[in-house]
């Protein structure tokens, strides 16, 4: 297991020596395997969706030609934010081994504790509201009757 945290760690401190974001890496394995890593690249991109996970679960799931990564572990130097964990869940991915916790990644600037807050309920920090949901519900209506062997 310590050669998979090792790689992700590598991660990390690539991104960090080359100013592409915070000290996050990850790397994806599947049958012992490495199939993927990546680390934070939230200021080279400009994109605040580019964490480790993120980028890792991408490259793992364009190598493997699926979002189907069923099998596979991650290895990542923090506790996923909920992001990448809801990005976690929706690859399949079961197991995930990480370094810092939450509140480690609080103590540097990073406000992830506010977002599992807003999850739970205890914390307002964007409004949702439903609209046109008749029209949008048609949408759902042609994607249900659609042949799902295309998928």
């Amino acid at each position: 297991m310590s050669d998979y945290m090792e790689l992700a760690r590598e991660e990390a401190y690539f991104g960090i020596r080359h100013g592409h974001g915070g000290p996050f890496g990850a790397v994806i394995v599947k049958d012992g395997r490495v199939i993927a890593a990546g680390h934070n690249r939230v200021l080279d991109r400009k994109d605040p969706t580019c964490h480790g996970e993120m980028e890792a679960i991408r490259a793992a799931s364009a190598k493997l030609g699926t979002f189907d990564l069923s099998g596979c572990e991650l290895y990542t130097t923090a506790e996923p934010c909920p992001m990448c964990l809801g990005a976690i869940l929706w690859s399949n991915i079961k197991k995930v081994y990480y370094g810092c916790n939450r509140s480690d990644t609080e103590k540097i600037g990073f406000r992830d504790a506010a977002f599992y807050e807003y999850l739970e309920g205890r914390r307002d920090m964007i409004e949702q509201q439903e609209t046109e949901r008749e029209e949008c519900l048609k949408l759902f209506k042609e994607y249900s009757g659609l042949e799902k062997e295309i998928y």
